[in-house]
């Protein structure tokens, strides 16, 4: 059997690249890890010396407020020294390669690199080529994973519904673009749900996709009925035009979350997203603002997970 390049001999975490191929314990590991660190983000001084000395590296080869923001606070709460590194208008733009660029920042004396980049695979390829005891967290790459923001999401539906062996979970949307949406998938059925639902039109699911364990609809109202979780993926604005949708009016119409189509769900779902949310065409704002929506609280609690994932690569 390959070893998981995550991991390090010992089990331990040395990279996270993707949420295929942790382990239960591993992933519930972290959210307890990151269960610690939400009371940080509510004292007077919010820092704890964990990872102080440290250099941590954001590099973001594509654009990204609110995951570039949580991983900078994550590893300033944690004490670290943190340079932010928006590549593509930098050494990127004047012919370096990455793996140089990565070279580079190494012999500056870093110790993590968070990457962000439009292709998949870019994390493991940085991964495969730094030292031993430089790590690399995986914030995006393409189409192919997210797994902070998949922990992030385990965490906030644990923090709400507590036992993943019994829910019905719906994912929403544009899943054929959606790294978010493979690393939900892999996590959720991972941890145990017994029921995973991805709900969209045909032309937005990926060839294959019940391979990954979900149950199909394109019927937004028979997929959401009696679900414990709703889960809204972002539509790109770009991918709007062409084969993929008529239009935005139409996409909302069959696959946006009202008020009414929610009230097909168990009566205590909570709504999540993302983010950035596209108002009007995945999300109506009567549910993005209501009672339901866990929306706010996943962002708060991205810190957290963001924190338990780099302490623990730190400590691996």
């Amino acid at each position: 059997m390959t070893q998981n390049p995550q991991l390090s001999d010992s089990g331990a975490l040395r990279h996270l690249l993707t949420i295929e191929g942790l382990s239960a314990k591993l992933i519930h590991s972290i959210l307890d890890t990151a269960e610690s660190f939400v009371s940080v983000g509510e004292r007077e001084v919010k820092k704890v010396p964990l990872l102080r000395g440290k250099s941590i590296f954001n590099l973001f080869f594509e654009p990204s407020t609110r995951t570039r923001t949580t991983f900078e606070i994550a590893a300033k709460r944690l004490s670290a020294d943190v340079v932010n590194l928006n590549v593509s208008a930098s050494s990127q733009s004047k012919g370096e390669t990455l793996l140089d660029t990565v070279d580079n920042l190494s012999a500056m004396g870093a110790d993590m690199f968070v990457v962000r980049h439009a292709q998949s695979g870019a994390a493991h390829f940085i991964a495969r080529h730094v030292a031993p005891h430089i790590h690399v967290v995986n914030a995006g790459d393409g189409r192919h994973a997210h797994p902070t923001q998949g922990l992030l999401d385990m965490f906030t539906i644990r923090r709400y519904k507590q036992d993943f062996t019994r829910l019905k979970v719906a994912v929403v949307g544009d899943v054929l673009h959606s790294r978010v949406a493979r690393s939900e998938i892999h996590a959720l059925t991972t941890l145990g749900v017994p029921e995973v639902r991805v709900i969209a039109p045909r032309t937005l699911l990926p060839t294959g996709v019940e391979a990954l364990g979900v149950q199909v609809y394109h019927d937004m109202p028979a997929g959401l009925k009696d679900v414990d979780v709703v889960m809204m993926l972002r539509l790109q604005n770009e991918r709007m035009s062409g084969p993929f949708l008529p239009s935005a009016q139409e996409y909302f119409k069959y696959y946006g979350l009202t008020a009414d189509k929610l009230q097909l769900a168990k009566p205590d779902a909570i709504v999540m997203h993302p983010g950035p949310m596209n108002r009007g065409v995945e999300i109506d704002s009567s549910v993005a603002d209501g009672g339901q929506a866990v929306i706010l609280p996943q962002v708060t609690f991205g810190i957290a997970v963001r924190m338990a994932v780099m302490s623990m690569l730190a400590g691996a």
